[in-house]
């Protein structure tokens, strides 16, 4: 009987790949130069890749011509949805987040350098936040953003404030690497991050990170308020209710995976 046919790499399927694997592990988009340097293939190889899986939709370009895994590579297995499972998991502290506060609750998870939301549950009052399951943001300007960032693997979040274009969306917007690394250090050590009229001038928000095992940032989830009910001497109520929430979700996520053998 003959044993498993050995077969060399074939070439095309082993570039293309390797491609597709530093895209896939990339806390942020990558540019050309990044994709040819990171991949060992001249710019022009690469270049020819590239094109082909953005025309064949495996890959997506954004407006700075940076590319990340396209639509086709980001439909779900059928049978496993990620984010209903993330939406499970957290739910049960959504609720008891929602019912101490009383102001809009989130759930999102970051991709590249956008926060994702994939779960909400809106303030009972006239004068709320509202968010969309599927609305997405710049990580910096928010707090579910900067709890997530400030719990990412250090060379990752080196790389993501490294590839960050930051800009002023308001007065007390972050905008730039240095000042923002500082600000992910102390989200680190306190647990929790803030948006004080970052995104949207008159609401406040605070944000801490769903934990995996390992004690990386799966998710995030964040309460949000106008200023004139989110008031200086109510965050640190508000901030205590969140970490409660956040390190219960945690658990449960850490619960769910699987464990080494």
């Amino acid at each position: 009987m003959k044993g498993p046919r050995k077969s060399r790499p074939v070439g095309v399927l082993a570039k293309t790949f390797r491609i597709l694997d530093l895209l896939r592990t990339a806390p942020a988009p990558l540019t050309l130069q990044q994709i040819s340097t990171q991949s060992e293939l001249n710019k022009s190889t690469a270049l020819r890749y590239l094109a082909h899986l953005e025309t064949e939709r495996y890959l997506s370009r954004d407006a700075r011509g940076a590319y990340s895994l396209g639509p086709k590579l980001l439909q779900p297995v059928p049978g496993w949805n990620a984010q209903s499972h993330l939406r499970e998991a957290a739910r049960p502290s959504l609720w008891e987040l929602w019912r101490a506060t009383q102001e809009t609750v989130n759930l999102a998870v970051l991709e590249g350098f956008e926060v994702v939301y994939v779960d909400c549950l809106e303030s009972p009052h006239d004068l709320r936040l509202v968010t969309n399951v599927g609305m997405r943001a710049v990580f910096y300007r928010t707090a579910l953003g900067k709890a997530m960032a400030a719990f990412l693997p250090a060379e990752r979040r080196r790389l993501l404030l490294q590839s960050t274009r930051f800009q002023a969306f308001t007065p007390t917007t972050v905008t730039s690497a240095a000042e923002m690394a500082n600000r992910l250090d102390t989200i680190r050590n306190r647990g929790f991050a803030m948006d004080n009229e970052e995104s949207v001038p008159g609401l406040r928000c605070v944000g801490a990170p769903v934990l995996n095992a390992e004690q990386e940032a799966v998710a995030a989830i964040s309460v949000s308020g106008p200023t004139s009910r989110f008031t200086p001497d109510r965050i640190g109520e508000f901030t205590t209710a969140l970490l409660k929430a956040a390190r219960a979700a945690s658990e449960r996520i850490a619960a769910a995976s699987p464990t080494p053998e």
